[in-house]
């Protein structure tokens, strides 16, 4: 049954993105002239992440800070809303989420889900997959996503370790159900934050 939901989560994801790409591909125009001349910079931010079985991949978002943000200040910490690093439209986008919207590329390609555990950057909290505590490991058996049990749950509330059990969590519960339940739900949530 398991890899019934798995064969049915990849063709669920290719159809999603690639139909979500064309649907929403003036969207993503008007986002990144906004994002193109409110600053100084790339359009696009990519950036190394760890993915299934531990591979590495470049995620792709819009770009919400300035140029190197991660070497100035707090390097890879944002210090709340009013970090000064994060661009005007990037504000926005953060708030809103909009600025994942461009990781439907890496969903279509096979790099990410819709759902699972989101991808954490090659050197935080730990040094590559190899150096991540063996308990860990099995969060890397799926494909990452661009939302997940975490994401709706604790935000990033949480601590890495806390973090991690959720995703293994998630892993154990896994079905095409599950994500569609956890896909409402991080609608639900984005607009929650829209309110506030």
């Amino acid at each position: 049954m398991r890899c019934i939901n798995l064969f049915l989560k990849r063709f669920f994801d290719f159809i999603c993105s690639g139909i979500g790409l064309v649907v929403i591909s003036p969207f993503l125009l008007i986002i990144s002239i906004l994002v193109k001349t409110s600053s100084e910079g790339p359009i696009f931010f990519q950036q190394e992440r760890l993915g299934r079985k531990g591979q590495v991949f470049k995620i792709i978002k819009f770009r919400t800070m300035v140029v190197n943000a991660e070497k100035i200040g707090s390097g890879i910490k944002i210090s709340g809303k009013n970090d000064d690093r994060i661009t005007r439209i990037g504000r926005l986008l953060r708030a809103t989420s909009m600025d994942e919207l461009p990781q439907l590329v890496n969903v279509l390609k096979g790099d990410m889900s819709l759902v699972g555990p989101r991808p954490p950057v090659t050197y935080h909290p730990y040094k590559g997959y190899d150096n991540y505590p063996e308990w860990a490991k099995p969060r890397f058996e799926m494909r990452p996503g661009m939302t997940g049990l975490v994401q709706i749950s604790t935000r990033s509330k949480a601590t890495w370790d806390e973090r991690m059990k959720i995703d293994l969590e998630y892993i154990e519960k896994f079905s095409v159900f599950f994500d569609i339940k956890i896909l409402l739900a991080t609608v639900k949530t984005v607009l929650d934050g829209l309110k506030k």
